[in-house]
């Protein structure tokens, strides 16, 4: 009996042992995309809006993540405007287009459409981007511009945006032509100048 006892008790030991050793599934890499674009606010700016009837603006789903729309008015700005406010920028009701001292930023479509979205993107690219701050990761390509976070998007880890790009290569397709950058306007020439 004593027997029986010793080699059950080694058995049960040996198979919790074995069963330590086994890793646990690697997360769905689209799951965790998803889970990051929801958590950090990213359809905050890169979803156009519907205004509900509390006049609140909410995402349109079915443009999810296509940006500003292309045929959407723009918030325009002077200096003077934002400092009458107290204010750094301006924005549209779409949450979509923003105005400050950098000029008029739009956000990008993300969706993988080839010609209007990133859908001719690399992983590489993509993540180049998000730890350098310039377009489509080129070392000589313009800034993205506020209110893009992407300092805070440059400390995640590789393998978290790579479950972005994942989740970001797996949502339909939207083709939307975002405006390019506008730039900040010159003051006005002094008189006499």
């Amino acid at each position: 009996m004593r027997k029986v006892v010793v080699v059950l008790a080694c058995g049960g030991l040996l198979t919790a042992f074995i069963g330590c050793e086994q890793k646990a599934p690697a997360p769905d890499p689209v799951k965790r995309g998803e889970y990051l674009i929801t958590i950090g606010g990213c359809h905050d700016c890169h979803t156009p809006k519907n205004m509900n009837a509390a006049g609140m603006p909410e995402p349109d789903m079915t443009r999810m993540l296509s940006g500003h729309p292309s045929e959407a008015p723009y918030p325009t700005w002077k200096p003077e405007d934002l400092q009458m406010n107290n204010a750094i920028a301006s924005t549209n009701t779409m949450l979509s287009a923003w105005a400050g001292p950098w000029g008029v930023s739009f956000a990008q479509n993300l969706t993988p459409d080839k010609e209007t979205g990133i859908g001719e993107w690399t992983e590489e690219a993509f993540i180049q981007a998000m730890r350098t701050g310039k377009h489509q990761g080129q070392p000589n390509g313009r800034d993205i511009l506020p209110p893009m976070p992407w300092p805070g998007i440059a400390k995640m880890t590789d393998e978290d945006l790579k479950a972005v790009w994942a989740y970001l290569r797996s949502i339909p397709e939207v083709k939307n032509q975002v405006p390019l950058p506008v730039p900040p306007s010159m003051p006005p020439a002094a008189p006499g100048n």
